[in-house]
C-alpha cells in the first residue's frame, strides 16, 4: 500500500512539473512564430479602358515603387511577397532587387496560411497585394477585423505586423502625402 501511495505521489509530482510547451496564437487557428511583417498595397496603377485586366503601374506607380525601397531600406528583408499581377510585381521589385531577394508569389484568397507561416517563421517579410487584400491579410495575422478596405485613391498605407511571443501588434503608417516632384 505505501509503495502504491509513493509510485502514485511521484507520477503526481511528475505531472504536474511538467511545462507546457506548445505556441501561442494570435490567430486561433493557425499556430504564429515570430515574425515581421510589412504590408503595402501596389503602387499608383493605370487606368482607364486601355488599361485592361492587369493595368501596369504609372509614371507616378513607378516613382512610388522606388520610394517604398528608400523608405524601407533600413530594414534587412528575408522574403518578397507579391500578388502575380504586374503592378505588384513592380512595386516589390524595387525592394525586392535592393535586397538581392526573388519575388514569391502568394495567393490572395489564402491569406496566412499554414504553409505561409510555415515559410516565413522567424523572418522579416514585405508582402505587396491590393486594397482589399492587404488589409484583409494583416486582419488574417491579428486574428480580428481591425482594418477596412484602402480607398482606392490610397497608395501609401504601410502596415506593420510585429509577432513577438506569438503575441500579433499591428502599426499603420501613412505616406499618402508623399510628393512626386
Amino acid at each position: 500500500m505505501r509503495s502504491s501511495l509513493t509510485l502514485f505521489s511521484l507520477i503526481l509530482v511528475g505531472l504536474l512539473s511538467c511545462k507546457n510547451t506548445s505556441p501561442k496564437t494570435a490567430n486561433a487557428d493557425t499556430p504564429v512564430t515570430d515574425a515581421t511583417y510589412y504590408l503595402i498595397r501596389h503602387a499608383d496603377k493605370e487606368r482607364g479602358p486601355n488599361a485592361g485586366t492587369d493595368p501596369d503601374l504609372t509614371p507616378e506607380g513607378m516613382a512610388r515603387a522606388e520610394f517604398w525601397a528608400q523608405t524601407l531600406s533600413d530594414v534587412d528583408f528575408d522574403a518578397v511577397y507579391s500578388t502575380d499581377y504586374l503592378r505588384t510585381r513592380k512595386t516589390a521589385k524595387p525592394l525586392a532587387e535592393a535586397n538581392n531577394l526573388p519575388i514569391s508569389i502568394y495567393d490572395a484568397q489564402s491569406l496566412y496560411d499554414a504553409q505561409f507561416q510555415q515559410e516565413t517563421a522567424g523572418k522579416t517579410v514585405l508582402v505587396v497585394g491590393h486594397s482589399n487584400t492587404t488589409p484583409a491579410f494583416v486582419n488574417s495575422i491579428l486574428g480580428e477585423e481591425k482594418y477596412t478596405e484602402i480607398n482606392d485613391s490610397i497608395f501609401g498605407n504601410l502596415y506593420i505586423v510585429k509577432i513577438n511571443n506569438g503575441q500579433a501588434q499591428a502599426e499603420l503608417q501613412e505616406y499618402n502625402d508623399w510628393s512626386f516632384d
